[in-house]
């Protein structure tokens, strides 16, 4: 919004200043410091809100060591993250650039998902909340969108790298002419629509869906949809899993979000996706905004959020982080980086799917179901296993930037 209105005024009245908004790296700035600011300025206001229409988290006594005393935390925080990444970004972003309209949506669709499942736990006193086939239909839902979208767009394209041989000609010690032909890869001049996505860790390291499609193009349309549904939905619900201790998704996803954000300016600026030999995706650059807004949201939540937890997100705000996270991979083609990057939503992901495939084929086989946990998600086999909640939320932030420091080694190994 502002940028549109600051380029109006330099270009008609060369208002002072105004220029700053034409710049990325400004916006993203002013967009982190605003989001830090919402969160913990107004964050007080809300708590005290939520609190005095006892809008709080009903714990079950699952044995676990300062369970109960969570009882009564105010939830459905996530609204606060929701508001703090929403404002920046309407705020600074350009609001005409299809990636920033795609996280918008994304981010609104998945907050009302999430807070609709929060609503019905809070004020129906419902403990399993929405139904989990009708949040599968939401994600779907967003994944058709997204993928439909990437595929129809003529704002969302690429530039090919194209090969160029480059002669050189000189002469040696002996005067003899010697003429050598290097094969130089250079960003394509034109823009194309492509289903291409990157590969981690590989030389020649993009891979093209419709490879497997034969060409067709409802086939291809087809499959997009597909794997966007399945980014969508499982990182969206690894997330959700992984919310169960105070700050825990809170912090995992912060350098989750910045390596992201690093990854949409490189992608989005030619010389360094030149540089780089990387996929030129004009226009993601402007997601750098959104992830900056993002990462002040985060930060400043864990304001209330670390331990011992003023507020919870609920499902409103980690339905939401995992599925804007998705989103934001496909829209920058990296998604297949999501596995090593958001290894901590995958590790809870899995320990949940294991504890429950093993409990159901002990119980078939022995007629007792048996347990490969202590309990699942895996955060809570290290309560049951006796770490304190702190040391296990930090060893998990740890964990989370390590895994974002490889996937950004990922640029240069391959």
């Amino acid at each position: 919004m502002l940028y549109h209105l600051f380029r109006y005024l330099d270009e008609a009245y060369d208002f002072p200043g105004s220029g700053m908004f034409q710049y990325i790296s400004f916006r993203a700035a002013a967009a982190i410091i605003l989001a830090l600011l919402i969160v913990i300025i107004f964050g007080r206001t809300i708590i005290d809100f939520l609190r005095r229409k006892q809008i709080g988290e009903e714990i079950r006594d699952l044995g676990l060591e300062g369970q109960l005393q969570k009882r009564g935390t105010p939830t459905m925080g996530g609204v606060i993250i929701l508001i703090a990444i929403l404002i920046p970004t309407l705020l600074f972003g350009r609001l005409d650039n299809v990636y920033v309209q795609l996280m918008l949506v994304s981010t609104v669709w998945l907050g009302l998902i999430g807070g609709l499942d929060d609503y019905i736990k809070v004020f129906r006193h419902r403990k399993e909340g929405l139904k989990g086939r009708f949040k599968i239909v939401g994600q779907v839902g967003l994944g058709i969108i997204v993928g439909t979208t990437m595929w129809l767009s003529g704002d969302i394209v690429v530039r090919e790298k194209t090969t160029q041989p480059v002669e050189t000609v000189y002469y040696d010690a002996d005067g003899t002419v010697v003429q050598t032909v290097q094969r130089n890869v250079l960003i394509d001049s034109e823009s194309t629509k492509t289903t291409k996505t990157t590969i981690p860790f590989v030389k020649n390291n993009e891979f093209d869906y419709g490879w497997l499609t034969g060409g067709d193009n409802i086939l291809m349309w087809l499959l997009y949809v597909l794997v966007a549904i399945f980014v969508v939905t499982a990182v969206s619900n690894g997330a959700n899993l992984t919310d169960g201790l105070d700050g825990l998704a809170t912090g995992v996803s912060v350098p989750i979000v910045a390596v992201l954000g690093v990854l949409a300016y490189l992608s989005g600026h030619i010389v360094y996706a030149d540089y780089l030999n990387i996929m030129y995706i004009p226009q993601s650059g402007e997601l750098v905004v959104f992830a900056a807004a993002f990462v002040g949201a985060l930060v400043g939540f864990l304001w209330y959020n670390s331990f011992p937890a003023q507020i919870f997100m609920g499902d409103t705000g980690s339905l939401a982080i995992g599925g804007v996270i998705a989103v934001f991979a496909l829209c920058i083609r990296k998604e297949l980086l999501l596995p090593l990057l958001c290894g901590v939503f995958l590790y809870e992901s899995c320990s949940v799917m294991l504890q429950v495939s093993y409990f159901k084929y002990t119980r078939r086989k022995y007629g007792e179901g048996r347990r490969l946990l202590l309990m699942a998600p895996v955060h809570h086999h290290y309560q049951k296993k006796g770490l304190f909640e702190t040391k296990i939320v930090t060893r998990f932030w740890i964990i989370s930037l390590l895994l974002a420091a490889i996937t950004l080694v990922t640029l240069k190994i391959r």
